[in-house]
C-alpha cells in the first residue's frame, strides 16, 4: 500500500472514533476588523493544495469567479473565497484549494494554508443562529481548553449555490417527484447542518408528500429518536412505528452521521429502522465506511430524483 492510500485509510478509520481532520486556512482581514480569522474545511473534500496557477478570466463569469485554471488537463472554476466571505486578503491570493464534493470539482483561492488538525466532532459546535450565514459550525481547535483557538467551518454547499445559482427551471424539477406512502403514523427523521441542504431535502420530501422531522445535527436527531421511542413505548408501540427511516448527512457538529448511524444500528430499539446516508463526501472510501457502520444505503448530494428513488428502494425492501 502506497503512502497516499495509507493516509486515506487512516483518515477513514478516524470516523470509527468520531474524529475527522480539518484543513485550516486564512482569507485575510475579517470585515470591520484587523483580525485574520481561521477557517476550516474537511480534509476529505480537498483533492490537492497548490500554488496559484495561471487563471484564464472568463467573459461574463459570476462576480466571485476569478476564472478557470487548467489543472492536470481539467478546466476547474476558481472561486475567490475572500470575496464570498467579505474578507480582505492583504497578503494576496497565493494558494488554491482544489476540492471535490457534491459531484463537482472546484477550486477556492485563499490567502494562506496553515495546518491540518485532528478533532473530535463533539468539539465542533453548531453556528446556526450566531449570525454567520455562510458558517455551519465553530471548531474548538484545542478541545475544552478555556482559551481554545476557534475556526469557522464554512457551508461550502451554500457557497456553491450562491456562486452558481441553479437555473430557474431546475427549481421546479422536484415537483415531478412521485408520491411516497409511509406506514400510517410514521415520519422520516432527517439531519443536516447546512441550511441550504435542509431546504432542498424539505422541498423534496414535501413534493413526495412525506411527513418528516428535520434536525440540524446528529445529536439533535439522536435526541429526537430517543424521545420518539419513549413516546412509542407509552403507546404500546415500537420506535419503528414512529420513524420509518432516518436520512442523515455525514459532516455535522456535535455528532456526525457515522456516529448517529452506529448508535442506531447498535441499539436494539432502533436497529430495524433503515438509515440512508446523504452526503457531499463522495468516493469509494466513504461509501465503504458507510456500509461498515451499518447504513442501508448511500446517496450523494444532491439530485432529488436519486434521493427519492433511494428512499423508496430502502423502504420497499
Amino acid at each position: 500500500m502506497n503512502q497516499a492510500m495509507r493516509d486515506i485509510d487512516e483518515r477513514t478509520n478516524l470516523t470509527g472514533n468520531s474524529m475527522f481532520e480539518l484543513l485550516l486556512f486564512r482569507l485575510g482581514q475579517a470585515p470591520g476588523s484587523q483580525r485574520r480569522e481561521l477557517f476550516g474545511i474537511n480534509v476529505f473534500k480537498v483533492r490537492e493544495i497548490m500554488v496559484m496557477p495561471e487563471i484564464t478570466v472568463m467573459v461574463n463569469a459570476p462576480p466571485a469567479v476569478m476564472g478557470v485554471a487548467n489543472i492536470r488537463g481539467q478546466m476547474i472554476p476558481v472561486i475567490n473565497l475572500p470575496a464570498v466571505t467579505g474578507c480582505n486578503p492583504t497578503q494576496g491570493l497565493g494558494i488554491l484549494l482544489v476540492t471535490e464534493f457534491a459531484r463537482t470539482t472546484q477550486a477556492f483561492a485563499v490567502e494562506e494554508v496553515n495546518e491540518i488538525v485532528r478533532l473530535e466532532w463533539k468539539h465542533v459546535l453548531s453556528a446556526e443562529g450566531n449570525g454567520g450565514g455562510l458558517v455551519t459550525s465553530i471548531a474548538r481547535l484545542d478541545g475544552n481548553a478555556e482559551n481554545t483557538r476557534l475556526a469557522q467551518v464554512l457551508d461550502v454547499e451554500q457557497i456553491l449555490r450562491d456562486v452558481f445559482p441553479p437555473p430557474p427551471q431546475a427549481l421546479n424539477d422536484d415537483a415531478m417527484l412521485p408520491k411516497l406512502q409511509l406506514p400510517p403514523g410514521t415520519v422520516i427523521l432527517a439531519a443536516d447542518d447546512s441550511a441550504v441542504a435542509r431546504m432542498m431535502i424539505e422541498q423534496g420530501l414535501k413534493d413526495m408528500e412525506v411527513p418528516y422531522i428535520m434536525a440540524k445535527t446528529g445529536q439533535e436527531a439522536w435526541d429526537r429518536l430517543q424521545a420518539l421511542s419513549v413516546q412509542a413505548a407509552t403507546e404500546g408501540k415500537t420506535a419503528q412505528d414512529k420513524v420509518a427511516l432516518v436520512l442523515t448527512d455525514l459532516e455535522m457538529p456535535e455528532m456526525d452521521g457515522f456516529t448517529l448511524t452506529r448508535n442506531i444500528k447498535q441499539d436494539v430499539r432502533f436497529r430495524s429502522i433503515p438509515v440512508v446516508i446523504h452526503s457531499s463526501l463522495t468516493g469509494s472510501a466513504n461509501e465503504g465506511h458507510v456500509k461498515s457502520v451499518g447504513a442501508d444505503a448511500y446517496v450523494a448530494k444532491f439530485v432529488a430524483e436519486e434521493l427519492a428513488a433511494t428512499i423508496r428502494q430502502v423502504l420497499t425492501r
